[in-house]
């Protein structure tokens, strides 16, 4: 079982940043490939970015953030980083972490997921 606590949202005027950070109870968090998926009010929730595990070497993003955000991971913290700069007025959503066995960006092969944190961009 492993518990993911997500932190750093807030609201931020458009084109500002925020870091979005998610702590893993598992001593075992190097092991899994990390997610950020978000879902916005009356929206499916939707895929934003992934990190291979390990060493996370490996990166993938939504084309809508690509440019944009930066997913990483510190294993020594079991800790996985969300940065996200020029944010935009659609950006706004509850903002979810969640960990899987394998690399991808499907929702349902995720197995564990945090509570979410709000992210609100003003226009």
């Amino acid at each position: 079982q492993v518990q993911l606590v997500e932190s750093g949202g807030g609201l931020v005027q458009a084109g500002g940043s925020l870091r979005l950070s998610c702590v893993a109870s598992a001593s075992t968090f190097g092991s899994y490939h990390m997610g950020w998926f978000r879902q916005a009010p009356g929206k499916e929730r939707e895929f934003v970015a992934r990190i291979s595990s390990w060493s996370g070497g490996s990166t993938y993003y939504a084309d809508s953030v690509k440019g944009r955000f930066t997913v990483s991971r510190d294993n020594a913290k079991n800790t996985v980083y969300l940065q996200m700069n020029s944010l935009k007025p659609e950006d706004t959503a509850v903002y979810y972490c969640a960990a899987s066995s394998i690399a991808t960006t499907l929702i349902r092969l995720y197995d564990y997921w945090g509570q979410g944190t709000q992210v609100t961009v003003s226009s």
